[in-house]
């Protein structure tokens, strides 16, 4: 491992583990009994952002169920860098949004193109107004229901210039570049899918106003999870060796396979940034503290971590075709996503990869032969196509088919199995 990795790899491991969670926690816990007046939330608000208009449908149930102050500060868009994929961004969040909407009992109804600037201009303007108000939520949620169904707002653009670079500059201040965020304590939580986590902050704290609190925005489905025979469905299951989100959610898709019984293509890609998707530091730092309090959430191992970046990720996918061949491709990936995000191995050199191929129950030498020749990038940018035909550019992404349904079902995220779940549950009940 060289000092490089080596260092990336440390400083990784130290930003996912719970002590250092718990350090910064007891920091910001320190700082805010120094200051005075009450604990602070801050919501970071996007009127042209779906995940936002989901988020704001929350705030008042929220406001009335713990004594914290929430601040709300209108924000803009982030900026193409941190988009991922400028040209599929906006439509898969718009499509996902409203997909999960109903299951949070929230809703969104997308009747046309997205907002014009002239549109959200006015919205901004209105909002400005009621900004400090107990009626932002109510505006918010009202406007945005015209914004996203197209109704025409009427009255001046309203200046809102100002207000919107305040909100962008304290979200960037304090490390983020999202709408729809909250902010507690030196933490992010993002849009209506984290509130859960928010609340169990919150809750921790002692800042709830029930004696007895619950989470009021859990997460669907997971709690209800039912075996089937979905032999007849195929799940295309798209991920990567250098991703922590990946890491998290892989034992989930391994549940999901025992209990449905469906049909796996595994479809592993190169990891966003070897394929030349941008992302910068407060992205990278945000998805690491994410992903282990995912992982925590869930119950999984993980935090020990050796970065294979670059030319290990290419030395495992040269060995993935032969795996997969030889029907041990799962196996090799779950020893690796172990190997590099629980259990720290150095998976930068050949020692390490062995361990890895033979923890998978494959012989290394016969493994070695057999990978030669292989074109191993033009199956992973098979893959990708796959992917990106999909709609999907991040991972880990799944596509769901048969069943008796011509459609296909794509999704993304570790978060969004219990969608993939749904899905098969649905197509095993179709006649």
């Amino acid at each position: 491992m060289n000092i490089r990795t080596k260092l990336k790899s440390a400083f990784m491991s130290a930003l996912s583990s719970q002590g250092f969670n718990q350090f910064l926690q007891h920091k910001a816990r320190v700082l805010r009994r120094l200051r005075s007046g009450n604990p602070q939330v801050h919501y970071f608000h996007q009127v042209d952002d779906p995940y936002s208009h989901l988020a704001v449908q929350k705030l008042d149930l929220l406001k009335d169920s713990y004594e914290v102050d929430f601040n709300v500060h209108l924000v803009n868009g982030p900026t193409a860098e941190f988009k991922g994929d400028q040209e599929r961004f906006d439509h898969w969040a718009q499509a996902d949004a409203q997909a999960i909407a109903s299951y949070y009992g929230t809703h969104l109804d997308c009747f046309g193109a997205r907002p014009t600037a002239n549109q959200v201009a006015i919205a901004n303007g209105q909002l400005t107004e009621h900004l400090h108000s107990a009626e932002f939520a109510a505006l918010a949620i009202d406007l945005g229901d015209k914004l996203w169904q197209g109704v025409p707002l009427l009255g001046d653009l309203g200046k809102a210039e100002e207000v919107l670079r305040a909100g962008d500059k304290l979200r960037s201040g304090l490390g983020h570049y999202l709408g729809a965020m909250f902010y507690f304590d030196g933490e992010w939580f993002w849009g209506i899918d984290r509130i859960r986590c928010l609340e169990q902050r919150l809750i921790s704290e002692g800042f709830a106003r029930d004696r007895d609190p619950q989470a009021l925005v859990p997460e669907p489905g997971f709690g209800d999870r039912v075996s089937t025979n979905g032999s007849d469905i195929t799940l295309e299951y798209f991920p990567s060796l250098r991703s922590p989100y990946t890491a998290v959610g892989h034992m989930g898709v391994l549940s999901l396979l025992e209990r449905t019984g469906v049909t796996l293509r595994l479809r592993p890609v190169l990891p966003m940034m070897m394929r030349g998707v941008p992302a910068p530091r407060a992205k990278q730092l945000y998805i690491m503290r994410d992903a282990a309090r995912e992982a925590r959430f869930r119950g999984i191992d993980f935090g020990h971590i050796v970065d294979p970046f670059g030319e290990p990720v290419r030395r495992a996918f040269a060995l993935f075709p032969a795996a997969q061949a030889l029907g041990k491709g799962l196996q090799f990936v779950t020893a690796y996503l172990d190997a590099a995000w629980t259990r720290g191995l150095d998976i930068t050199t050949q020692t390490g990869l062995r361990r890895v191929v033979e923890s998978a129950g494959l012989d290394w030498q016969a493994l070695n032969d057999m990978s030669r020749g292989t074109d191993w990038q033009a199956l992973l940018d098979e893959n990708l196509q796959a992917m990106l035909e999909s709609g999907l550019w991040g991972v880990p992404s799944f596509r769901v088919t048969g069943g008796g349904i011509s459609e296909s079902f794509s999704c993304w995220g570790q978060d969004r199995l219990w969608r993939v779940e749904a899905e098969i549950l649905s197509r095993t009940a179709t006649p």
